[in-house]
């Protein structure tokens, strides 16, 4: 049972009748209690009426899968099988993470027939949701009270990131037709291979000349090279501690996802096998011998329910599950947060273990690309510690990326926003020089 604001408004009316009977002499006591005995009975009247809502059926309608942030359609479908028009509202049962409107939608369903009632969803976080019932109250005809249950009507939405730096992927696309000979644009480099032969054109590199196809076509015959294919790209994100921190509006996480997503997109193009695995001391995620159009699916549906651990990695364990994947990766892709000196000494250790076979590339989002930009007028003692904090843990940062350098890798950091451009334009530059 449930009580309406009609009621309440139908008991402060009796207000009226108190007042005015109690000046014909009636006591004031009586006329209320007598007042209230009405508007219980009427409410009893009332509920009994109201048709059951035991005699409704719902039939869920609603995708596997959406994006996070994105807009999702979900549908009721309402039957009522009952002998009576059943008036009144619905709620659906999500967690307010799902986005559900807070309004209850009106129902009006008359005997033996069924209507549709749209659920629009706007989840915001990755992960599984789910919802186990819908309430339905039928109102009485009074309008006074009514019947409420909880219908059973399991649901689950598995919610994926949204990759939203998807948006920097053509033009990252057509830098690598570039290279793959596709354009006017050739490169050679120590790791390029031989791609086709084509005639001399002036401004093109004398060095590339093949002199035995000139002397065979009687014109200078000129050698195009292209990217070598086939390369293991092992992409490994940090799940532990650090990846929970906040930047930007979201965690780091989220930014090594996006940066994940966007380079094996990239990577997948070009031909190179991809590897991925989330990892603090054990494995949250893994993704291997996918390629083509299966890749990205696979890696954002095990990225889905992927949350950030509040425990250490450990680089040791990760730097052997790399190994797992192949004896002699050619690219490493790190996606962590080693920003202080004390609680990177592990990483450190461990990274020499890659550099030695393999080039690693550790990447790392920051909550500000560029300190400068962010001097704030020292007026105030809060003012100056924000900006000592700041300093001091850029300062931390550029001596963790100096010691990675030194170990045989390579350090970016940028915004959550610049990471997965950077790290694509990264692996960009070592198609280019040769180098991948």
């Amino acid at each position: 049972m449930y009580l309406t604001g009609r009621l309440a408004a139908a008991v402060s009316a009796g207000i009226l009748p108190v007042v005015l009977l109690s000046g014909a002499g009636v006591p004031a006591w009586a006329v209320a209690g007598a007042w209230i005995l009405l508007c219980g009975a009427l409410t009893a009247i009332d509920v009994a009426l109201a048709p059951s809502p035991r005699a409704l059926t719902v039939e869920r309608r609603l995708p596997e899968r959406a994006l996070r942030d994105q807009p999702v359609a979900t549908t009721l479908l309402l039957h009522n099988t009952g002998r009576r028009r059943l008036r009144g509202r619905v709620r659906d049962g999500w967690q307010p993470t799902a986005g559900a409107p807070a309004t209850r939608p009106a129902i009006d369903i008359p005997a033996g027939e069924r209507r549709r009632v749209d659920i629009p969803l706007r989840p915001r976080r990755r992960g599984e949701l789910r919802t186990g019932f819908v309430a339905v109250r039928s109102r009485g005809p009074l309008g006074l009270a009514g019947r409420q249950r909880l219908q059973d009507a399991p649901g689950a939405l598995r919610v994926l990131p949204p990759f939203t730096s998807r948006r920097h992927l053509p033009s990252r696309l057509a830098r690598l037709r570039e290279l793959d000979g596709n354009t006017s644009i050739q490169v050679r480099g120590q790791g390029t291979e031989f791609d086709s032969l084509r005639e001399y054109v002036r401004g093109d590199d004398v060095r590339s000349i093949d002199w035995r196809a000139t002397a065979r076509a009687g014109t200078t015959m000129l050698r195009t090279w292209r990217p070598e294919r086939d390369r293991h790209v092992v992409i490994v994100v940090d799940t532990g501690r650090t990846s929970a921190a906040r930047v930007g509006d979201g965690i780091r996480l989220d930014a090594a996802m996006e940066s994940a997503l966007l380079l094996s997109a990239l990577a997948a193009r070009a031909g190179d096998h991809v590897h991925l695995v989330m990892f603090d001391r054990v494995v949250r995620a893994r993704v291997t011998r996918r390629d083509g159009p299966a890749l990205l699916p696979a890696l954002v549906d095990a990225m889905a329910p992927v949350e950030a651990q509040l425990i250490d990695t450990d680089w040791e364990a990760a730097v052997a599950q790399v190994r797992a994947f192949t004896s002699r990766p050619s690219l490493v892709v790190l996606l962590t947060a080693q920003d202080a000196v004390d609680s990177a000494r592990g990483f450190l250790a461990a990274l020499p273990a890659l550099t030695g076979r393999a080039r690693v590339l550790v990447g790392a989002a920051t909550d500000e690309a560029d300190d400068a930009g962010h001097r704030v007028d020292r007026r105030t003692a809060d003012d100056v510690y924000r900006e000592a904090a700041r300093e001091r843990a850029a300062r931390d940062a550029a001596r963790v990326a100096d010691a990675v350098r030194r170990a045989g890798g390579d350090a970016v950091s940028a915004t959550p926003e610049d990471l997965p451009p950077a790290i694509a334009d990264r692996y960009l530059a070592l198609k280019a020089a040769g180098r991948l």
